[in-house]
């Protein structure tokens, strides 16, 4: 039997080590989203999108995003019945402000 090192052992470190496991939410950054003027209440909430990174920049994958929003929130009116879906239209800094998609009629 030959006598040396296991060179298998030596060059990736430990056997059987385990990679480090990073929390995906560590490279994401909240954005606030505002609703058009036309309503009273302009601030809908918030949304997670992943940082800028090489080539890919994060206001370009906030940018197209549809929110579903009901009247009786944008308004506050609990007799509200319509739900709104906003898209995302401009990003300044943390800010994203939409405009109006579409109007659904619930009953």
């Amino acid at each position: 039997m030959a006598v040396g090192k296991n060179k298998r052992l030596t060059k990736g470190g430990k056997k059987g080590a385990k990679k480090k496991i990073v929390d995906p939410f560590s490279k994401k950054d909240w954005y606030d989203v505002k609703a058009p003027a036309m309503f009273n209440i302009r601030n809908l909430g918030k949304t997670l999108v992943t940082r800028t990174q090489g080539t890919r920049i994060a206001s370009d994958g906030l940018k197209g995003r549809v929110f579903e929003v009901s009247l009786a929130d944008l308004q506050n009116d609990e007799v509200a019945f319509r739900k709104f879906k906003l898209i995302t239209e401009d990003v300044q800094g943390f800010n994203s402000s939409s405009d109006n998609h579409r109007s659904i009629n619930t009953v």
